[in-house]
């Protein structure tokens, strides 16, 4: 096993610098710069300003000399000075914001495996009932529906009509601590928390129903049940232990998906995460925040294939990585 993630630890470093690549090239593709809607929206300063604040901050200089003073930077944790936010490093805007985005994360995974695997499971069990049916619609309609098309009907009519939930931000009031700050946050986490996990927990559902059907139906199920073995031990000890499976590959890529997904989620519910603040850099085009965040979310979704590789050999004792 070890072995085994020493070799895709490796493996990780070429992919990074394929990643690296990809990240620099397309925010050189990117059309103008920081500077660039400095001047679009103060057309009475001179350029010839804007022009040397340019050459200063070097983007004047050939691509190789930008890419190589950009990653060697990077490799040290240094991701350089945000162009819009003056005074700021990229790393401490995204130290300020990173904690929200994971927090949501984690929260939205949450439910999506505390509804979907329970209500896949009895789908299973009880195919073509009430439940099942339900169950099925949820899900064509929850990968059918965008998120912020839902995320709009959450906050009309949970937050504005019913008053049950904020719609925004993450603390009610700002020097809260303790467990008060803590179920307060949870509170402001549950709209976004449902509206990421939307997709994904009809996924999981659909995915979870196909799996226990067809291992229902092996040979080995079969005989657990002539020997007389209970339904819950046959469901619990053999039957969820195989369908699991599939189920940790999702969970694999799952991770950056809800972080990049938060993008538009936060911004609908105008929650302060790494969402919000790439599509702010974006739009005011502060590359090197843009580039530093897109890092960090392809690193994620790197390491939630290792975690995923390791739990296959947990569930499944016929992997091994020797």
């Amino acid at each position: 096993m070890y072995k085994y993630i020493i070799r895709r630890i490796l493996v990780f470093i070429p992919m990074l610098f394929a990643l690296t690549i990809i990240v620099f090239g397309l925010s050189q593709l990117a059309p103008g710069d920081a500077l660039t809607g400095k001047s679009l929206a103060d057309p009475n300063v001179d350029p010839e300003v804007y022009e040397q604040q340019r050459e200063a901050l070097g983007l004047n200089d050939p691509i190789y000399v930008q890419y190589w003073r950009w990653i060697s930077s990077a490799a040290q944790g240094d991701f350089g000075d945000s162009l819009i936010f003056n005074g700021r490093t990229v790393a401490q805007l995204i130290e300020d914001r990173i904690a929200n985005t994971l927090y949501l994360g984690l929260f939205s995974l949450a439910i999506t495996i505390i509804v979907a695997i329970p209500i896949g499971i009895y789908s299973a069990r009880k195919p073509y009932s009430l439940l099942d049916y339900g169950a099925t619609g949820f899900g064509f309609l929850g990968l059918a529906i965008p998120n912020f098309f839902f995320g709009l009907i959450a906050i009309y009519v949970l937050s504005i009509n019913l008053g049950w939930f904020p719609s925004q931000g993450t603390l009610s009031t700002p020097g809260i601590t303790g467990f008060e700050a803590f179920v307060d946050r949870i509170h402001h986490m549950v709209l976004p928390g449902i509206t990421l996990g939307l997709a994904g927990t009809a996924t999981y559902m659909r995915y979870m129903r196909s799996e226990v059907l067809d291992v229902l139906g092996s040979d080995y199920i079969r005989t657990a049940r002539a020997k007389g073995m209970s339904d819950s031990n046959v469901l619990y000890k053999h039957t969820l232990r195989n369908a699991l499976i599939p189920i940790i590959t999702l969970m694999g890529f799952e991770i950056g998906v809800l972080l990049s997904g938060a993008v538009i989620t936060e911004q609908v519910f105008q929650y302060p995460g790494l969402g919000t603040l790439f599509l702010s850099s974006v739009v005011n085009r502060d590359f090197p925040v843009v580039m530093a965040i897109a890092m960090i979310l392809g690193v994620l979704i790197l390491v939630g294939n290792l975690i995923a590789d390791i739990l296959y050999s947990i569930v499944d004792p016929r992997i091994r990585y020797d």
